[in-house]
């Protein structure tokens, strides 16, 4: 079924809609809460939540793209669900290795203090990655935005796991130099 039939669905309220979105983006979207969680209850609970929050936003908004509102979703409750269960041993340690790599290329939170700053820093983020080669923005969100570890990232890419590690740190590194020309404070 094609998302504009499922989002015909949300708007006729048909609980079907629900049904159509699990068995299309259910498999998306339960990597996306894994590769946060590393918990499988976690992960199905996170995924469950997602169809409830699609069913209470849909209507009145219609996205342009199902997977990515839907990821969206699973993955913010995910974060939530992480920062509840915070432990080290959670996740293998990735989510908080992924975000103390981020730390050193993106402000403190602390130091933006507005709305209106974050929604800056939002699409200045979104500006730089849309200026990557391809390949170097996809291996970019696959470590930030999906998590995935590194080996995953190197067998995805048929890469070598040292040439991921230094590609990630260039980007990193390339990151933080457009946001401090841009007058981010890092």
């Amino acid at each position: 079924m094609t998302d504009a039939k499922i989002l015909d669905l949300y708007w006729e309220r048909a609980e079907q809609a629900i049904y159509e979105s699990q068995k299309a983006y259910g498999k998306y979207c339960y990597k996306i809460a894994w590769n946060i969680l590393y918990s499988r209850e976690d992960s199905d609970e996170c995924v469950n939540d997602t169809w409830l929050r699609a069913w209470n936003a849909i209507p009145p908004s219609r996205p342009g793209r199902l997977a990515l509102f839907l990821g969206t979703i699973t993955r913010n409750l995910s974060l939530d669900r992480w920062k509840e269960r915070r432990a080290m041993k959670r996740g293998k340690g990735e989510m908080e290795l992924a975000l103390d790599e981020l730390a050193e290329c993106l402000p403190d939170a602390h130091n933006t203090e507005a709305e209106v700053e974050a929604a800056e820093l939002e699409r200045l983020v979104n500006d730089f990655l849309c200026g990557l080669p391809e390949r170097e923005c996809n291996i970019f969100l696959r470590r930030y935005w999906y998590v995935e570890e590194y080996s995953e990232i190197a067998r995805r890419y048929g890469m070598k796991l040292n040439t991921v590690k230094t590609s990630l740190f260039r980007t990193r590194g390339k990151l933080r130099e457009y946001l401090e020309r841009e007058g981010v404070i890092l």
